[in-house]
């Protein structure tokens, strides 16, 4: 019988100061599964800190440690992607290489996968790295599981997790350039454990998202699995034409009992005008978002352009 093999895989950009301890604590995790194959797959995004020259040292070291170089930086969601679809074991690891998700885990993820388990996920049960953006993380999720209820997103579950073959090979018959991750895990299913943890904080380096990159990430995902939003355009319209008319017939009635004391004045007409004209702009936008991701599935773009390869001929 040949025996089985796991490939980690982890994207990365501008994590000199990870890397390194990212695959010493991984290594030392997989020497308690020695009846495994593994490899570890890292995707460098077209970094510029001296990221490659470490991911070179270590793969000229290691034949294990293999490495995919893009050609420029594809973004935060197609690069980590794009190195995880490449992996060819009968389970694959992915992770950030931040060390915010503890490859310690990644044991106790093999140990549920030998009992059945198809997918074992990571799920945040709190992190360390402040309560504001874990507040509004929540929010978020609680918001796109009521909006998407058919959809059983989960809360806290970032991608990082384990998969057996039969989720990859699922997953590669999507064809999206621009998937959103956490949700693909939601819809194609199999038998799945949950393991939860607290995310620690970065030990180096700055994190690469910020506001435009987190609403990047949240929009796709609204977009991704609900109508929700445009239809509430349409049932907001019909309730804004409705007020309107009460409040016409309001003033009307109004007038007409006070018709010599009464004067409407500009006020409400200003009011009445920025008011309906932001509803239409919010809207707009919504709609624009969903033509948007039309428009990247029609131009079908690769996930990424790859540079170089390391190691994946041995």
């Amino acid at each position: 019988m040949s025996r089985k093999s796991i490939s980690i895989v982890s994207g990365c950009f501008n994590e000199k100061d990870n890397i390194r301890e990212l695959y010493e604590r991984i290594k030392s995790v997989m020497t308690n599964f020695p009846e495994y194959d593994w490899n570890l797959t890292l995707g460098d995004n077209c970094s510029t800190d001296g990221t490659r020259e470490i991911i070179r040292e270590l793969a000229a070291k290691d034949k294990r440690v293999r490495a995919i170089f893009n050609s420029n930086n594809f973004g935060h969601i197609r690069s980590p992607m794009n190195v995880f679809i490449q992996a060819d074991a009968d389970a694959v690891i992915t992770l950030c290489s931040d060390l915010q998700d503890p490859p310690e885990l990644i044991a106790d993820m093999i140990r549920q996968w030998e009992q059945g388990n198809k997918v074992v996920i990571a799920v945040r049960q709190k992190t360390e790295c402040g309560f504001l953006m874990e507040f509004f993380r929540r929010c978020y999720y609680s918001l796109l599981k009521k909006m998407a209820p058919e959809e059983k997103l989960i809360s806290g579950f970032t991608g990082f997790g384990l998969y057996d073959r039969c989720f990859m090979d699922a997953l590669k018959k999507y064809k999206d350039p621009y998937p959103y991750f956490r949700g693909i895990v939601s819809e194609i299913g199999f038998k799945r454990a949950e393991l939860p943890f607290v995310q620690p904080k970065r030990k180096h380096g700055e994190t690469k998202n910020n506001f435009f990159t987190l609403y990047d990430m949240a929009m796709t995902g609204f977009v991704n699995h609900t109508k929700l939003p445009l239809r509430l355009a349409v049932f907001s319209g019909f309730f804004i034409a409705f007020l309107s008319l009460l409040t016409a017939l309001g003033y009307f009635i109004y007038k007409l009992c006070n018709w010599n004391s009464f004067q409407v004045g500009m006020a409400p007409l200003v009011i009445g005008l920025f008011f309906f004209s932001a509803i239409q702009l919010i809207f707009i936008g919504v709609l624009g978002e969903y033509i948007g991701a039309i428009y990247t599935q029609v131009k079908n773009k690769p996930l990424v352009i790859e540079e170089e390869r390391i190691n994946f001929d041995e």
